[in-house]
């Protein structure tokens, strides 16, 4: 088994791992970031960016990009992983192995694995991602003002983001396939009073429609008749479940009730030298200026922890 050495091992190339990676070059750290696919993260599935400070529009990819180039001047080495299991030795060193067995080593670790949205797989999703279909309303709703609007699901996060909605929307549609609501109570209320609002119940989305353009719309199935009609949208929101890439770590790490690792507030974890940062941390809400954040944090916190252990052993 191969295994290489190095003084901080980052987990996943979205936005916070592409800033830790910057940092840690910064700082001239050994470190080593681990992808499975291209640097961007969930970055790549969004069309435009309007919310980055300083920069008042920009596609998805081209952030990315320089992201990753900004990351990359400063000499950070980068490995196309597919990390399996992230582990820790007999010495309490972190190994991080990939498919095919490949096995990074460091005594510390930042985690930026972030997490996926759980998609609906029907016909069109993949065809209009970014072009329509989204999986965040704070970060794409401003885009579709004025226009008419599909929210899929039935808890919290679909009410509360398809409350949110109705700032932009000329109308939110929410579809759910049971005849009520999971959302809390409140929730509940404050989007069915809203004018802009209405429910289509006992219902799924079977395909997703659009042209050259983007989405154009929802066919939706009654699950009692079985008979389907089209709603048009222009934007189309599923909120159906978010999944933390989070079960790679092999030793119990504390988490909130949905996965996502708890942390103080320099990103630490109840493991010593495990570090997380962006949407694989249990945190209020989930975007690229949040990751950034908690990266930068993360880096400076791992570099006082190298600093400590070096010590110790002198």
């Amino acid at each position: 088994m191969e295994i290489r050495d190095h003084e901080l091992i980052i987990v996943g190339a979205g936005p916070a791992g592409l800033c830790a990676a910057l940092y840690a070059g910064r700082s001239e750290m050994g470190a080593v970031m681990l992808e499975a696919g291209l640097p961007g993260g969930q970055l790549l599935l969004t069309e435009l960016v309007d919310d980055y400070p300083g920069v008042e529009e920009v596609g998805g990819q081209e952030l990315a990009d320089q992201m990753a180039g900004h990351a990359a001047k400063f000499g950070v080495e980068v490995e196309r992983a597919h990390i399996e299991v992230l582990r820790r030795d007999e010495e309490g060193r972190f190994l991080a192995v990939a498919e095919g067995g490949k096995t990074y080593r460091a005594p510390a670790v930042i985690f930026t694995a972030g997490g996926t949205p759980r998609p609906l797989n029907v016909p069109g999703e993949a065809q209009f991602m970014g072009k329509g279909v989204s999986y965040c309303a704070i970060c794409d709703g401003a885009f579709f003002r004025g226009e008419d609007i599909v929210v899929v699901g039935g808890g919290d996060a679909a009410v509360e983001e398809g409350e949110f909605l109705t700032r932009y929307g000329r109308s939110v549609t929410l579809i759910h396939r049971r005849d009520e609501l999971r959302a809390a109570a409140l929730l509940q209320r404050r989007f069915r009073e809203h004018d802009k609002t209405r429910i289509v119940w006992n219902s799924v989305v079977t395909e997703i429609t659009g042209d050259e353009r983007g989405a154009t719309g929802v066919v939706v199935k009654d699950v009692n008749t079985g008979d389907e009609s089209e709603i048009a949208a222009t934007g189309v929101f599923i909120f159906i479940g978010f999944t933390p890439n989070t079960g790679i770590i092999e030793e119990h790490v504390d988490h909130d009730g949905a996965g996502y690792l708890s942390t103080d507030r320099d990103m630490r974890t109840s493991v010593p030298g495990l570090f997380a940062a962006g949407d694989a941390r249990s945190q209020l809400v989930r975007q690229i200026t949040t990751a950034v954040g908690d990266a930068t944090t993360a880096v400076f916190a791992a570099e006082k922890y190298l600093l400590n252990l070096r010590e110790q052993k002198q």
